[in-house]
């Protein structure tokens, strides 16, 4: 149980290891880097893994020389694309029935948040929640139970992954190895994570406020 726990811990903190990682297991790191951001895009029940916190992480050990920038780039581009692809599937497939009813694995809330997103910004949701912890792993599955065309949600699709790869890989290829980020990079990376969630927090607090204001 132990063992399990440690392995949680450190898969949820992957942003935090990736030195030890690269270290440990040379190329295959990029299957692990692959794998995780794959999932956390692809997988509606695993919003929880590291994101852009490890993005940024992995555009830092790039600009030392640990990965490859040009093979990092591409190969999480093309893991946040299938992760999409592939919730939005699920979406497609299963989705009608599980928001009708909830899910046993899915937070009703994530869902009904993104519904909202979704309603408000329409299909440019697929690129803006990029760039929204939570909300990016659900809006491809809420597409999906759209029915978005899927010429449509594959264009919104490519663009959205890869900008959100570029911005915060380059982000942290060009900034991360600064002295002062890099003596307070778990600093960083927390900021990173607060700011990443500031959408969100502001759409409940708007959410909260709301019934208050109009009812003056």
């Amino acid at each position: 149980m132990e063992l399990i726990r440690q392995l949680v811990d450190f898969v949820l903190h992957l942003d935090r290891h990736l030195g030890a990682v690269i270290q440990d297991y040379g190329v295959w790191s990029y299957l692990i880097l692959f794998l995780i951001i794959f999932c956390e895009t692809g997988l509606v029940v695993t919003p929880i893994l590291p994101g852009d916190s490890l993005l940024f992480a992995v555009g830092t050990f790039a600009a030392r020389g640990a990965l490859d920038l040009n093979v990092v780039l591409l190969l999480l581009s093309a893991a946040a694309i299938a992760g999409d692809t592939v919730n939005y599937a699920i979406g497609y497939r299963v989705g009608p029935q599980v928001f009708r009813t909830g899910g046993r694995f899915l937070n009703r809330e994530y869902l009904d948040q993104t519904h909202r997103f979704y309603e408000r910004h329409g299909a440019k949701t697929i690129v803006i929640a990029r760039f929204v912890p939570i909300v990016r792993t659900f809006a491809p599955f809420v597409a999906g139970i759209g029915r978005m065309s899927y010429t449509r949600f594959l264009t919104y699709n490519v663009v959205g992954g890869v900008g959100w790869i570029a911005a915060l890989v380059l982000g942290g290829y060009a900034f991360g190895n600064i002295p002062i980020v890099k003596r307070n990079f778990t600093l960083v990376i927390f900021a990173i994570i607060i700011v990443s969630l500031m959408p969100g927090l502001i759409e409940v607090l708007r959410r909260r406020t709301r019934p208050a204001s109009t009812g003056g």
